[in-house]
């Protein structure tokens, strides 16, 4: 799995090894950052993992998360059809729901399923604008990251990469890192052993992407879309990285601490 990054268009400040040698530094960088599996050998995802280990609590489908992607309302929903795929062997299902919204009367199919005490869901369609973030991560940074993305979809790139900006080095500073700069700060979490070495390879190369928005000249030009775009795919790495995995690996930790406190409790009984 990968992708290409487009050669990034640098206005205002130039980087010392030259636009095009930082292009292409970039998107190698990059390239290996999304193709590495991050737990296993890249054993290829199955639907019937979805909501094995990690998800939303209960074993329901909480519908009053979904929200419309025609009107913007969340959790207003009647289901109109339900059919299930039954694992052979086994208890698990997968469930496929047609849901109509009480407001507009527009239609979403959800495709879900729901472990010992988690469910995850997939929807389809989806919201186009993006109206909150994940539960598990701060509010100040998920608000920034919040606004960096609206931003794109409003094409104000300057704002993205100033949102995106400030989101990365809140997250950075969540973690306790210190510096003076971005790339500093980067730095200093990776010789702390919280991010990789190939994190701080890469973090030279956004800051010179960033930075003629953070810190703009009398006169240069309006941040490129292309810019914009990769910065805000690179906090959306960086968030992933320091506060989605931990969440997934604890939620994995509780549902396996949890598994041993049942099978310890049956073993006294008997």
């Amino acid at each position: 799995m990968g992708f290409a990054i487009a050669q990034p268009m640098l206005r205002g400040t130039e980087h010392p090894a030259g636009p095009s040698v930082l292009g292409n530094r970039f998107a190698a960088k990059i390239s290996v950052l999304v193709s590495a599996p991050i737990f296993g050998k890249g054993r290829p995802m199955s639907w019937w993992n979805l909501g094995q280990g990690s998800g939303f609590d209960g074993t329901d489908l909480s519908t009053w998360r979904i929200t419309c992607a025609f009107c913007g309302e969340r959790g207003n929903w009647a289901t109109e059809h339900r059919a299930v795929k039954k694992k052979a062997n086994d208890r698990q299902q997968i469930n496929f729901e047609t849901l109509k919204c009480g407001n507009c009367a527009g239609y979403v199919m959800v495709l879900w399923s729901a472990g010992d005490r988690l469910h995850d869901y997939k929807v389809l369609p989806w919201p186009l604008k993006f109206e909150k973030h994940p539960d598990h991560w701060p509010l100040d940074i998920g608000r920034y990251w919040l606004q960096a993305k609206r931003n794109i979809a409003q094409e104000n790139w300057d704002a993205a990469a100033i949102m995106a900006g400030s989101a990365m080095q809140l997250a950075l500073r969540s973690k306790g890192a210190e510096g003076d700069t971005f790339h500093a700060e980067v730095k200093d979490l990776a010789a702390k052993g919280i991010l990789p070495p190939i994190m701080v390879e890469w973090a030279d190369e956004v800051r010179w992407l960033r930075n003629p928005a953070v810190h703009p000249k009398p006169g240069q030009q309006a941040t490129n879309a292309k810019d914009a775009n990769d910065v805000v795919r690179f906090l959306d790495f960086l968030l992933q990285y320091l506060l989605d995995l931990p969440h997934e690996i604890g939620t994995y930790r509780g549902r396996k601490n949890q598994s041993k406190s049942k099978k310890a409790s049956g073993a006294q009984k008997q």
